[in-house]
C-alpha cells in the first residue's frame, strides 16, 4: 500500500500547491511556450498519479486482476506491493477514482464534440459570408491557412482552426492597419493554428469539467487562454518587431478586444500591450534547460514512485 498511498499523496501535492506557485512565477510571461510545456508535464504527473493509483488500487480489491497485472513481474515484487491484505481501502480508492475516469472520458467526448459542432458551425457562416474561389484560382494560391476577408466596419481578426484552416480578417482592419500592422497580426493568427492551440484549449476546458473544483486543472485552463495569447504574440514580434505587433493589437482593440484564436472574445489587451512594449529579455538558456528538465521530470518522478517498491524488492534480493 507504501506505493498507492505515496501516489495519491502526490498527486495531492502536484494538484495543490504546484499550481499556486507556477500561477505566480515571474518567469513565466518571458516564456510562454515553455510555460506552457512545463503545464503540460505537470497534468500529465497528476493524471499519471490518478492512474496508477486506479490500477493499484483496484488490484488490492481484485485478486485476479492482481494476478494479472503482476503476472510477469519476478518473484517478490507483488509482495512488495503489499497489497493482499488492503481489499477494503482498495475498493473505496478504485471506486472514487473511476468515477472520476469516467467524468473525464465523458467531458473530453462532450468537449470534443462541441468543439467540432462550433467549429463547422463557424466554417459554415464564413463560407456564407466569404464562397470558396473557383478550384483553379484557389490551386494557384493553395497555402496551409487561407486568408479570408469579410465586409465588416470594424477592424477585426481572428483564426478558425480545423483540417481547412481559415486566417480572417475584415475590411475595417484592411483599412485601419498598415501593411506591417496586418502582417504581424496574421503571423499571430497563423501561431494559433499551427501550434494547435485549439487543441490545447480544448483539452484544458475538458479537464476543468471532467475535475469541477481541482485547482490544478481550472487554473491550466486559465493559464492556457493567456500563455496561448502570448506566446502567438511573441512570433508575431520576432517576424514584425515588438512595436508593430503592439500597435495592431492596440488597433485592434480600439473598440473592444479582438486579437484572439477565436471570434470576438474579451483578450487581455493592454496587458499584452504593455508586456510587448517593455521587451523584456528570455530567460537563458541554462535557465530554460532546467525549467524543462524540471517539468519532464515531474512524471518520470511519479512512474518511479508507482515502480520503486519492486524495484527496491529487486534490489535488496542482490
Amino acid at each position: 500500500m507504501t506505493a498507492l498511498i505515496g501516489l495519491l499523496l502526490l498527486g495531492l501535492l502536484l494538484s495543490t500547491a504546484v499550481p499556486r506557485l507556477l500561477a505566480r512565477a515571474r518567469w513565466v510571461e518571458r516564456e510562454p511556450v515553455l510555460a506552457l510545456l512545463v503545464w503540460q508535464c505537470l497534468v500529465v504527473a497528476v493524471l499519471l498519479c490518478c492512474a496508477l493509483s486506479l490500477v493499484l488500487a483496484a488490484s488490492a480489491a481484485l485478486p485476479e486482476l492482481r494476478a494479472l497485472v503482476f503476472s510477469g513481474a519476478p518473484h517478490g515484487v507483488e509482495a512488495a506491493y503489499g497489497l493482499q491484505d488492503a481489499e477494503g481501502w482498495g475498493r473505496l480508492c478504485a471506486a472514487v477514482l473511476a468515477a472520476g475516469g469516467l467524468r473525464t472520458v465523458l467531458a473530453v467526448t462532450r468537449e470534443v464534440r462541441s468543439a467540432k459542432a462550433l467549429r463547422d458551425h463557424r466554417h459554415a457562416q464564413l463560407s456564407d459570408r466569404a464562397p470558396e474561389l473557383p478550384e483553379a484560382i484557389a490551386a494557384a494560391r493553395n497555402r496551409r491557412e487561407r486568408l479570408v476577408v469579410l465586409e465588416n466596419v470594424r477592424p477585426e481578426a481572428w483564426s478558425l482552426p480545423g483540417p481547412n484552416s481559415r486566417l480572417v480578417v475584415t475590411t475595417g482592419a484592411l483599412q485601419q492597419l498598415t501593411a506591417r500592422e496586418l502582417a504581424a497580426v496574421l503571423s499571430h493568427e497563423r501561431g494559433h493554428v499551427r501550434a494547435r492551440h485549439d487543441w490545447l484549449a480544448q483539452a484544458a476546458q475538458a479537464l476543468a469539467s471532467g475535475f469541477p473544483g481541482v485547482r490544478v486543472f481550472s487554473t491550466f485552463r486559465d493559464q492556457v487562454g493567456e500563455l496561448v495569447e502570448l506566446a502567438a504574440d511573441d512570433r508575431a514580434a520576432r517576424r514584425h518587431g515588438r512595436h508593430t505587433t503592439a500597435l495592431a493589437l492596440a488597433e485592434l482593440n480600439l473598440d473592444r478586444g479582438v486579437f484572439g484564436s477565436c471570434p470576438p472574445g474579451l483578450a487581455q489587451s493592454p496587458k499584452r500591450v504593455d508586456r510587448l512594449l517593455a521587451g523584456r529579455p528570455r530567460l537563458s538558456v541554462p535557465r530554460r534547460l532546467q525549467l524543462t528538465v524540471a517539468a519532464l521530470a515531474a512524471p518520470v518522478a511519479v512512474v518511479l514512485l508507482a515502480a520503486a517498491p519492486g524495484l527496491v524488492s529487486q534490489f535488496l534480493r542482490f
